[in-house]
């Protein structure tokens, strides 16, 4: 069931309903159910993932907890008799027992997840080896029907169970409470990646009713769909015409279908994120911002810390800073201080997590070449900023450049947009190859005659739709830059009598009807991960 059809905002009246009427002590268990439900209308068998994905993290905190409680109980009590030594040996066997049962607990939920993701273009590559030298033998490649969601539900449960191993909050031992973290239906299928410390009370505890919730959540429902039904879709028509027509088009179509993609996947994926936002607030809980305005970014760092922020918060929280930190990037670290230089010694294992970091954002996308690509261009972008900070500095300084001025930083943001829109081409092209072909012809076949040659009119979507994401986008700059200057759109509507503030948001309403794509709601592009 999407949340751009008319089902939905059934279903979820209902679980409102319900959810305020019954005594809050069994609210948990009515968004268990309402979670559940919602999985089963898209499949029933495949839904056997997530409750897996459940089990592990389940038993798993239980097995985490009994050695950490039967570790930290005997040190307790044999504080005075244990010497220093003895103590520290304790201590190193207490970690490695913990580690052994986090390690199997990760195994399981990535290697499910590896399974029915990745395991058909793994044996396809290994086909590919092995009749590149002369092989005969090939594997049978499986194709697994994948579960909706699987990636966001298997990352927000590893992050339980490291959290758990991290001895930041004991296990859940309500196995039916930890089913509803894993499975609360507004964030299966878009994200955001959640934290347990941050939703549990919020999910197990019920929330009262406040018409400000419903207010703000359904707000911020009809700014998403707006975004995705308005501008979303009618950009994916051309964006889906060139990309799936390469070789029929060139040059500035390219670019046009790339400005396009870029549109389509913000206001997509920023829509569907606004619409489970929105849901979950109407519940009274309060879920994490996903996007900050990431087109305004100055760098592909500053890029990955405004978009899909939980993703990113969770590679830098459970890869980075393990990887970057690890005894084996410290000696790494003293190596290239000693034999290169104090500056790269202590920048290289940043530049190195980075790139592992972009590998797995990479895979995470996607089981293909191009996701890679993607991935290690711009794990290869930050690496390489990192380590000429000093020389752009000194550039900087040798061309008398106001780093500070607003031009500059103008400057900073197109060149960013530009690197981000040629990273789009891997993400979205058919393949690493054509993702090449793509920005080959981009450039060397660059013509502008198509513009007056009524050429775009025949990419399925006609003047008036060109027009309508034109205006459309920037009302979504001008929002956008508002929100990067701190203000509150919602709260400063809000503030309005309740004919201009009504006003407003059915006047929102209207256009989505009168302006709203016609030509079939498409499903969101991050669902399927």
């Amino acid at each position: 069931m999407s949340f751009a059809v008319i089902g939905y905002f059934a279903f979820l009246l209902i679980g409102l309903v319900i959810y305020y009427l019954i005594p809050r002590k069994f609210s948990w268990i009515w968004l268990l159910m309402l979670s559940y439900i919602y999985y089963f209308t898209f499949n029933i068998r495949t839904s056997l993932y997530m409750v897996s994905t459940t089990m592990f993290i389940y038993f798993g905190g239980l097995a985490l907890d009994k050695v950490i409680i039967k570790g930290n109980t005997y040190l307790k009590d044999h504080k005075e008799q244990l010497s220093k030594e003895e103590k520290k040996a304790y201590k190193e066997r207490l970690k490695r027992n913990k580690r052994l049962v986090l390690t199997a607990i990760i195994l399981l939920c990535f290697g499910q997840l590896a399974v029915v993701k990745y395991s058909g273009f793994a044996l396809e590559n290994i086909n590919s080896i092995i009749a590149m030298f002369g092989g005969k033998k090939q594997f049978n490649v499986v194709e697994f029907a994948l579960p909706l969601g699987i990636s966001f539900f298997t990352f927000q449960s590893v992050s339980y169970i490291v959290d758990v191993y991290q001895e930041k909050y004991r296990c859940q031992r309500n196995p039916f409470k930890l089913g509803l973290f894993v499975s609360f239906f507004p964030q299966l299928l878009q994200g955001p990646i959640g934290r347990y410390d941050r939703l549990s009370g919020q999910l197990y505890e019920g929330n009262r009713f406040e018409l400000k919730n419903i207010e703000f959540g359904l707000q911020r429902i009809i700014w998403g769909l707006a975004k995705k039904v308005v501008l979303a879709d009618r950009a994916a028509v051309v964006v889906n015409e060139v990309f799936g027509n390469y070789d029929q088009y060139g040059g500035l179509f390219n670019i046009l279908a790339v400005l396009m993609y870029s549109v389509q996947l913000y206001m997509d994926f920023s829509g569907g994120i606004d619409i489970v936002i929105g849901t979950a607030q109407m519940f009274g809980i309060k879920m994490d911002e996903n996007f900050r305005q990431p087109y305004f970014s100055k760098s592909i760092g500053d890029f990955w810390r405004r978009w899909h922020i939980t993703l990113g918060t969770w590679m830098k929280d459970y890869i980075f800073y393990p990887l970057s930190l690890s005894k084996a990037m410290n000696k790494f670290s003293k190596w290239g201080r000693k034999h290169i230089g104090t500056f790269i010694g202590r920048t290289l294992p940043i530049c190195f997590a980075d790139i592992v970091i972009f590998f797995v954002v990479g895979i995470w996308h996607g089981a293909s070449w191009k996701y890679i690509a993607y991935g290690l261009y711009n794990g290869f972008i930050m690496a390489f900023s990192a380590l000429m900070g000093p020389v752009y500095k000194k550039l900087e300084a040798k061309c008398h450049i106001n780093v500070n001025s607003r031009g500059w930083k103008v400057w900073q943001m197109i060149r960013t947009f530009i690197l981000v829109n040629i990273g789009w081409y891997f993400d979205m092209a058919g393949s690493f190859t054509i993702a090449l072909i793509m920005m080959k012809y981009s450039i060397v076949s660059f013509s502008t005659s198509v513009l007056t040659d009524g050429s775009l009119l025949r990419l399925g979507i006609g003047t008036r739709d060109y027009w309508i994401i034109l205006v459309g986008c920037i009302i979504v700059f001008i929002i956008s830059v508002l929100k990067e200057k701190g203000v509150s759109i919602r709260e400063s509507i809000a503030k309005k009598n309740i004919v201009i503030r009504w006003g407003i948001w059915y006047a929102l309403i209207l256009l989505i009807i009168v302006f709203g794509y016609t030509g079939g709601v498409q499903a969101f592009l991050y669902a399927n991960f």
